[in-house]
């Protein structure tokens, strides 16, 4: 199974990517945590994205593509996984359709999650707290989601043309959520 998940953030992606990947047996893969490691540890990468996460802006495509590739091309992805947080714009769109024709991996399905705006936000705010996440203030969670509802939101009519569109609601209790993803995946 070769999935995207797509949705705002703060909508729970990671979350339910995390128990899609145990329940299919494969790797999630958030572009976000690949920054966000770069940048604890202090990477040449690290240290570039840093520049825009601090400032709430998405780190460049040429950037984001070259390491979307490599983690593709990991063994332990040839039985597939679950994109999260990548693609966020119709360039990156075409990036990956290419990718996955070079790797000979189609794309199944692209999970959609939505929910309410004081919702979402109220959701990042704790995040922030809990995690302690410089990239969560106010202003750069504001910024995001104006960016995801101009470059990314739109995606989502690609995907449903194509028939790989499973849309589902982001709120409720999470084991809910999930099963309703499975069972929309599975059907």
């Amino acid at each position: 199974m070769r999935l995207l998940i797509m949705g705002p953030q703060g909508v729970g992606k990671g979350t339910q990517a995390a128990l899609l990947a145990e329940h299919f047996g494969i790797p999630a893969i958030s572009t976000g945590d690949i920054f966000r490691y770069n940048i604890k540890n202090k990477t040449e990468l690290g240290l570039e994205a840093l520049k825009y996460t601090d400032k709430g802006e998405l780190v460049p495509d040429e950037l984001t593509n070259k390491i979307v590739k490599d983690r593709l091309a990991m063994d332990d992805a040839k039985n597939g996984w679950i994109l999260d947080g990548y693609p966020r714009n119709a360039s990156q769109v075409e990036a990956l359709d290419q990718m996955l024709e070079e790797l000979g991996t189609p794309l199944d399905k692209v999970v959609a999650l939505d929910a309410d705006h004081d919702v979402l936000m109220e959701r990042i705010a704790k995040r922030a707290q809990e995690q302690g996440r410089s990239d969560d203030t106010p202003e750069a969670i504001a910024k995001r989601l104006a960016t995801y509802a101009k470059e990314t939101a739109p995606l989502l009519d690609v995907y449903k043309q194509r028939g790989q569109l499973v849309a589902i609601d982001g709120v409720g209790e999470i084991d809910a959520i999930q099963a309703n993803i499975v069972k929309a995946l599975e059907a």
